[in-house]
């Protein structure tokens, strides 16, 4: 299995509208993505941090998720509530549970 994590900072008191907009908008076309597993998303309403994690079957759908064109609009509005761009990284996820 294969994860990226996407750290974000959101700008003072947008961190609701960003968390509306992974819920509402980028979750659905996530779920339609081949190879999609499943999603975490980490908030901390103190700082306005946040993080997802989004678990891919392959390193190649993880891949074509990232430059998936259904998540051009959304990538779009979230970005002017945002106090700097995300950074994306890629993992391999390994279980150990």
């Amino acid at each position: 299995m294969f994860a990226r994590v996407t750290h974000i900072q959101a700008k003072p008191e947008k961190l609701g509208e960003v968390v509306a907009l992974y819920t509402d908008s980028v979750l659905p076309v996530l779920q339609q993505l081949h190879g999609f597993k499943g999603t975490f998303l980490l908030t901390d309403p103190d700082t306005g941090k946040g993080m997802s994690i989004t678990l891919w079957e392959t390193q190649a759908d993880r891949q074509a998720g990232d430059s998936d064109a259904a998540l051009h609009g959304p990538i779009v509005e979230v970005m002017p509530l945002l106090a700097a761009p995300p950074l994306v990284q890629g993992y391999d996820a390994i279980s150990v549970a």
